[in-house]
């Protein structure tokens, strides 16, 4: 067999409703350090790199009046965005104090994993999974 044509998920690109809201939830709220952020004025658009992990990184763009995505019930596309949690009871607690709703834990039925799900500004489904 061949060696992986793919080697790791570089980033995640997201488009949102509300740049300011969307840059204060995904760094304010869930913490992640901003790399760079850009104003692109050809396309009238921001761009904010977000540091998930080294090397791993969620791009946030902003355009003039982007269309809505439909996200339920399962259509077609990205389901969801999913982050690895060493503690999800943890994770739950503090996204909670943060003003954050989460779905009850539930269990992995293949794995015996813990996860749960809340949404982003955009309703965006975002996972926490124990890792």
């Amino acid at each position: 067999m061949s060696e992986p044509l793919l080697a790791a998920i570089h980033h995640v690109a997201l488009i949102c409703s509300d740049y300011q809201r969307s840059r204060h939830f995904y760094s304010e709220v869930l913490g992640l350090r901003i790399v760079r952020e850009v104003y692109r004025e050809a396309r009238q658009s921001w761009k904010c790199d977000l540091e998930i992990s080294p090397g791993v990184q969620l791009e946030l763009f902003s355009f003039p009046s982007p269309p809505p995505r439909p996200s339920r019930p399962e259509a077609q596309g990205l389901r969801h965005l999913a982050f690895a949690v060493p503690d999800v009871d943890a994770a739950v607690r503090s996204l909670n104090a943060r003003g954050v709703e989460c779905e009850p834990i539930r269990i992995d039925e293949y794995t015996g994993r813990r996860f749960t799900f809340f949404a982003d500004p955009d309703d965006l489904p975002i996972e926490l999974y124990e890792a």
